[in-house]
């Protein structure tokens, strides 16, 4: 990265990257809602199940997203916790109607939100009730019951609730996580002060090779 982009990353004037890890366990909707995501040219019309994980890229009007849908699978679950280090947000999704499983999902985040590597971050975390279609499926504020989600002192979280076939509820939770990476963004930028100090340190640099090369230059014509 070039002085003037590091300028700029300073600024907030590029493209901020965010890399969102996409959780939950198997039969969720995790792919479904990473696919509505994307462009309608890049989504896929056949959805299979994730083995491993998969990488997808995407953009919104300001952000450019890296999400990494991790398997639900139990014997992929150990996997989950290689990619909390360079996280800077989570969706984890939920089954509301899959009320047998729901105190194996409230367990999987209890493990997450205790992890060394996400504990000591205050990254945002948005839930996703998902297949509010169904019959058996129990609400929103259920879910965030079940899940004990007043307990997270420590983060912003939201709870949408979701049919990802159809696309419902994806924008809302989509502008929500959007808008709180900005925040988290501007808290972690360098106070103003320090910005103008690197700013005219940058220029006085760039002054002094323009210095240089014109030195150089008119030195050459004297030889000429």
């Amino acid at each position: 990265m070039g002085l003037l982009d590091k300028l700029s990353g300073w600024l907030g004037l590029r493209k901020k990257e965010v890399n969102v890890l996409c959780l939950g366990l198997d039969n969720s909707g995790k792919t479904t809602i990473i696919n509505q995501l994307k462009p309608a040219n890049a989504q896929t019309q056949e959805i299979v199940p994730t083995i491993g994980f998969n990488i997808e890229k995407f953009k919104s009007s300001s952000l450019s997203f890296t999400v990494f849908d991790m398997s639900g699978q139990s014997r992929y679950r150990n996997l989950w916790e290689h990619y909390y280090k360079e996280s800077h947000a989570i969706i984890f999704v939920i089954d509301s109607s899959d009320k047998l499983r729901m105190v194996v999902a409230k367990e999987e985040l209890d493990t997450l939100l205790n992890h060394q590597d996400i504990r000591r971050k205050k990254i945002p975390v948005l839930f996703f009730a998902n297949k509010m279609d169904l019959r058996d499926a129990v609400s929103s504020v259920k879910v965030s019951q079940l899940l004990s989600l007043e307990n997270i002192k420590d983060k912003p979280w939201h709870i949408c609730a979701s049919n990802a076939i159809a696309g419902e509820g994806l924008q809302e939770g989509l502008d929500w996580l959007q808008g709180r990476v900005h925040v988290c963004y501007k808290h972690n930028m360098p106070p103003f002060k320090y910005v103008k100090v690197a700013t005219n340190f940058i220029l006085s640099f760039l002054k002094t090779i323009e210095q240089i090369a014109q030195s150089c230059q008119n030195n050459d014509h004297l030889k000429d």
